[in-house]
């Protein structure tokens, strides 16, 4: 839908589960609050920070014109309030499962964790954060209301995060097995940002000119509800509910509205975005051909910036960036995404638009330094062990398509096992036509390259042949520390990965989520 088609939708009645009726760019952008302690008084952090931050069901308005939709959320916002720290400040979270039994999405029974339990748990995942196994948010440490019953991995009710790694931007969100894509679609995803003091002494833009971006995409019934498949991809005649292996929204939501907007001033912004969707990637760019200056990936600064007109997150990723709106005063410019998804998907083609009216308060001092941070490389020459790590696809028992990850299933015993301080080097290679975005628990990791692959390229044991030479870069906006990689159709992407701090119990999966709850996850032991 173009431009024009939007302003005579203006005419139309806002029919939430048709988009082309939902006027874009009506709202303003929230923010999401940022969390204070509970033990937090008199303007004084505590020695060890502790929050207790409860999961409930409450009403909120994706839109102006909407009615008001059930969502879960963390202290019931959607998206949960954004926790702040700082670097090497251990902080506790006690998570508080007040849910109702009763989901309000269709549960696939027949996924793995669900035969047997009740239709509502829950455990907290911080992605990107270097923690300890028990924190970790164990897809089977899961948890329901009360504490009862609790998964087989469940060990303790208060999470602790030492927050030992450098400052930058990482999320928490829902990770109990099965049905993780139904919590964080109902809304249960955060931002959590680390602070340290390399940052605090580049003048970046700050305060009200730092700006978390979600992006999400959803669907909705006709009465504002969320609506969700409860059948396979491709159907199924049963069993229903069926796990689909794709859903994409018709919407896009950018920190819980719809095609919200946001008024600045003319002046240089800094943006921390997320792609906290499903399945959806967004390849996003300005409509007026502008340059984002990129400043970090997921887990911290850049060594220099870099200038960028493009880039593409796919599930899970994120980009630390910087918009100069100095040049644009007076103007109105649209946050786009060239990725859309399947017809009729043109209205994912808009994500939010940034108006420049707002009168320069004082002068913008902030500053983009040449040199971020002293950035030293992981060694591949050190790497213990390489591995191959093939993404395909089987069927179940119904017929239905499941993705793998090295032909196993979840609960089959463990392969991946890692030594504390080693290097290692994971070769993913992607059979699908599509790509798939792999994230690493505890580790943060660095992209060595891609490969189109043939059969020459594996030796008789199937293992990858690793010539580094032959592996194209990452793309400009992929360099530094990371935690997802796309993992593109038809390539070998190499990561390399430092296993330190920490021995015990984690995982690796697709954060494709429909892909995840459906098998592409497999344990990982770290071990001394």
């Amino acid at each position: 839908m173009g431009l024009l088609d939007c302003e005579k939708s203006k005419s139309r009645k806002t029919d939430p589960s048709d988009p082309s009726t939902i006027k874009k760019f009506v709202d303003p952008l929230p923010i999401p609050e940022t969390l204070k302690p509970d033990n937090y008084c008199h303007d004084k952090r505590p020695a060890k920070p502790f929050y207790s931050i409860e999961m409930c069901e409450n009403n909120h308005r994706f839109h102006r014109d909407f009615p008001l939709t059930r969502i879960w959320g963390y202290n019931g916002t959607c998206p949960g309030p954004t926790i702040e720290v700082n670097k090497d400040t251990t902080i506790r979270i006690k998570w508080i499962n007040n849910l109702p039994d009763k989901h309000l999405l269709p549960v696939d029974h027949t996924l793995h964790g669900c035969m047997d339990t009740p239709d509502v748990r829950t455990v907290v995942h911080l992605h990107g954060a270097n923690v300890a196994a028990e924190s970790d948010g164990n897809p089977e440490a899961w948890f329901a209301k009360n504490y009862s019953p609790v998964g087989p991995k469940f060990t303790r009710r208060v999470y602790e995060y030492t927050n030992h790694q450098p400052g930058g931007t990482l999320w928490y969100h829902d990770h109990a097995v099965g049905i993780t894509r139904l919590n964080v679609y109902s809304g249960l995803a955060g931002f959590y940002l680390i602070r340290d003091r390399l940052e605090k002494r580049l003048n970046l833009p700050k305060g009200e000119y730092e700006i978390p971006i979600m992006i999400q995409d959803k669907t909705f019934n006709k009465d504002g509800s969320l609506f969700y498949p409860d059948n396979a991809t491709p159907p199924v005649s049963k069993p229903i509910p069926s796990t689909p292996s794709f859903f994409f929204g018709n919407t896009i939501a950018v920190n819980g509205k719809l095609w919200p907007y946001l008024n600045v001033e003319p002046r240089k912004y800094r943006f921390r975005i997320l792609n906290a969707s499903n399945v959806s990637a967004y390849s996003i760019s300005l409509d007026n051909n502008g340059i984002f200056t990129q400043i970090g990936t997921e887990l911290g600064l850049l060594h220099n910036p870099v200038e960028i007109s493009s880039f593409t997150l796919e599930p899970a990723e994120r980009i630390d960036l910087v918009i100069d709106f100095s040049k644009y005063r007076g103007k109105e410019i649209i946050l786009t995404n060239s990725q859309v998804g399947p017809p009729p998907g043109n209205d994912t083609a808009f994500i939010m638009k940034f108006r420049v009216i707002l009168p320069l308060r004082y002068p913008d001092t902030s500053t983009v330094p040449e040199d971020l941070l002293p950035y030293h490389p992981v060694d591949i020459s050190l790497a213990a062990k390489e591995r191959t790590m093939q993404l395909d696809e089987s069927t179940d028992r119904f017929g239905r398509v499941i993705h793998l990850l090295n032909n196993r299933m979840w609960h089959e015993p463990v392969t991946e096992i890692a030594k504390l301080d080693t290097i290692e080097i994971w070769h993913f290679v992607n059979h699908f036509n599509f790509p798939h975005s792999m994230h690493v628990h505890l580790v943060h990791f660095e992209i060595i390259g891609r490969k189109p692959f043939t059969d020459a390229d594996f030796d008789k044991d199937g293992n990858y042949i690793f010539i580094p030479g032959n592996l194209t870069p990452p793309l400009d906006y992929e360099r530094g520390l990371k935690d997802t990689v796309s993992a593109t159709p038809g390539e070998v992407t190499t990561v390399a990965m430092h296993f330190k701090d920490h021995i015990g119990d984690y995982v690796w999966h697709c954060h494709v989520l429909e892909h995840e709850d459906n098998d592409m996850m497999r344990p990982l032991w770290v071990i001394k």
